[in-house]
């Protein structure tokens, strides 16, 4: 019955609803009417409703939740959505970038062939000149120093013939497989150089008498390949530190090879002031200034161009050690300058460059590895370089 006591038609949209459960819209069906069950309030726009509650419920969640901060009252409000400042962590507390694998052998590795390549080229200088004594130190310790390496190299690999299967192919475009094969040349070349050291020590006549007359001639032109072959040993490491994702390293690409070849030099000068007479220590102490030279502009500028990327070479332990890298150089420069003449103090200076170049090395290698655990330094510079105008702007 209608409110005027006439008999109230019941259209087909209020059968279905009465069938769905559903009501009509508030104000059209008296509470008295309504479907048992259903409040006569669902959808009350006067906000007295459970949906009311609900929105009331919504407002006032805590920042960075959805539906926080919701302005106005009824229809058509909007939702304002807030996300938390980032704090550089990414998901499951993982780094943003993965930190390389390599140990501890690694970073002995990029020293002894430093050292190597560094003392192949004091060798064949030493030939060159007429130094014996010079170069018979430095063609020994690059036989040292080649066997050295292989052992960290392959210690890192796990398995011995994986060094092998890096021979299959050669590939340009990989730091690391061209690596592999000037370690696979340098190797022979100076193995059979420092064989022909031994060359005086061998008999005179019979098949070993042949060996006496042919090592020297056949050692010098081993010696030669070894010395042409060093530089790009001594640098092909900073290729592939820098052909990483690792921040500091990609980021330190231009810089990293200077101070690799700088290392080198200087750790091959060592070699020469340690176990060569002060009457031939001129060669060894020029190449000291030389790579003391390279090594100490490289760092700095490691340390200084980068800008965020260059803190993880300043701070902890890649900083202190890249510091003492500093101080070693500069002590060891001014020792061979200054102790010409002093067998001792040129191989404490030899000793002291020697350390330098340890410090150098494990330091950039701190230094890197830092840069990869903190995603502050992956996710700040890529927002700089999106912020930055592009060229011709």
């Amino acid at each position: 019955m209608s409110a005027t006591g006439r008999p109230r038609r019941t259209g087909l949209g209020d059968l279905v609803r009465t069938l769905a459960g559903k009501p009509r819209r508030a104000g059209t069906v008296p509470s008295a009417t309504a479907p048992q069950g259903i409040s006569p309030h669902v959808d009350d726009p006067q906000g007295s409703g459970p949906q009311s509650d609900r929105r009331q419920s919504d407002r006032g969640r805590g920042d960075g939740q959805r539906g926080e901060g919701r302005r106005g009252g009824g229809r058509g409000e909007r939702e304002e959505l807030r996300v938390p400042r980032a704090d550089f962590r990414s998901y499951y507390g993982r780094p943003i970038v993965k930190a390389a694998v390599w140990k501890h052998d690694i970073a002995a590795y990029l020293f002894t062939g430093g050292l190597a390549a560094g003392s192949a080229l004091l060798a064949a200088g030493a030939d060159v000149s007429g130094r014996p004594a010079t170069r018979r130190a430095g063609r020994v310790a690059a036989l040292g120093a080649l066997g050295a390496s292989t052992y960290f190299l392959v210690n890192d690999l796990g398995r011995p013939e994986r060094f092998h299967h890096m021979l299959r192919v050669a590939k340009p475009t990989s730091p690391m497989s061209m690596g592999t094969w000037i370690l696979a040349a340098f190797g022979p070349a100076a193995g059979l150089a420092a064989v022909a050291e031994a060359a005086p020590w061998l008999p005179r006549r019979g098949p070993l008498g042949l060996a006496r007359r042919a090592l020297p001639a056949t050692g010098r032109a081993a010696g030669f390949a070894a010395a042409a072959l060093g530089p790009a040993l001594a640098t092909y490491t900073a290729v592939l530190l820098a052909d990483t994702a690792t921040p500091s390293w990609h980021e330190a690409y231009p810089d990293l090879p200077i101070v690799f070849a700088g290392s080198a030099l200087a750790s091959g000068a060592a070699v020469g002031l340690i176990g060569a007479p002060c009457a031939e220590s001129g060669p060894a102490v020029r190449m000291a200034v030389a790579g003391a030279a390279l090594e100490l502009v490289g760092s700095q500028r490691i340390e200084t161009r980068l800008g965020l990327l260059s803190e993880p070479h300043r701070q902890g332990r890649a900083g202190r050690l890249l510091r003492a890298g500093r101080a070693l150089t500069v002590v060891g420069v001014l020792g061979a300058l200054a102790g010409r003449r002093s067998r001792v103090v040129s191989a404490l200076s030899g000793a002291a460059l020697l350390g330098a170049s340890v410090a150098t090395r494990f330091g950039i290698f701190e230094g890197g590895l830092a840069s990869a655990r903190d995603p502050k330094y992956t996710v700040v510079p890529q927002r700089a370089r999106r912020t930055e105008p592009a060229p011709g702007r």
